[in-house]
């Protein structure tokens, strides 16, 4: 119930779908001022997020890049494959804006993150790019207080024996394992150092820091 009523996106009364809302909309600021239709390379991201954004989809074409492709309804919007590290598949500046919702955490290590932001920024004229706070006290995705502080083990060892937050309990040790592996959390030093000439947007609740988006708007 707890988890329902704060980080669950899909109840649109969680604090979660509050602050969604309040980063779509400074993302339409942005794209209201660009000339239509807007191409967005959306790194990451789902039919769903975009079906239920409230855009007028008349006036974007949107590419979702995933590793498998997904079935979308709108004509305005195409899934393909891909890698967010690797995205040769696209000239540069092909696109108006590269957009990610909380996906660059999900690369493993630093040296894929640096990648992803590289490629985002060579394929796009903008980039809107958000992560979660390393140093925000919740886990945004266990949603559990100062998990990504834990040592490994023992974030492996919950991983392995509990469902927390948006993290299913893992089959086997090492899944859990890879599970924990996968999630690395960004400072905002981190997001400086990979977006080195964006503005870094600091999304607050109450006076901490919850998340980052890097963009150049």
């Amino acid at each position: 119930m707890l988890f329902t009523s704060i980080a669950d996106n899909r109840n649109p009364s969680s604090m979660a779908s509050s602050f969604r809302s309040r980063r779509l909309n400074l993302f339409k600021g942005f794209v209201d001022g660009l000339p239509k239709p807007v191409r967005i390379l959306d790194i990451g991201g789902t039919p769903e997020f975009w079906e239920s954004a409230g855009f007028d989809l008349r006036d974007v074409n949107i590419t979702l890049l995933n590793l498998e492709t997904a079935a979308c309804l709108s004509p305005n919007i195409q899934s393909v494959a891909g890698d967010a590290t690797n995205l040769s598949a696209f000239a540069d500046k092909s696109f108006d804006i590269a957009f990610s919702n909380s996906v660059i955490e999900h690369l493993f290590n630093f040296e894929n993150q640096q990648k992803m932001a590289a490629e985002a920024l060579r394929v796009s004229k903008h980039h809107f790019i958000q992560t979660p706070n390393y140093w925000f006290p919740i886990e945004p995705h266990w949603v559990f207080p100062l998990f990504q502080h834990f040592p490994a083990f023992i974030r492996v060892f919950l991983t392995k024996n509990f469902s927390l937050g948006h993290v299913k309990q893992s089959a086997s040790w090492a899944e859990a394992r890879r599970q924990v592996e996968e999630i690395q959390l960004l400072s905002k030093s981190e997001m400086k150092t990979l977006f080195p000439t964006s503005k870094i947007w600091e999304e607050k609740l109450f006076t901490l820091t919850k998340s980052f988006v890097a963009h150049n708007f």
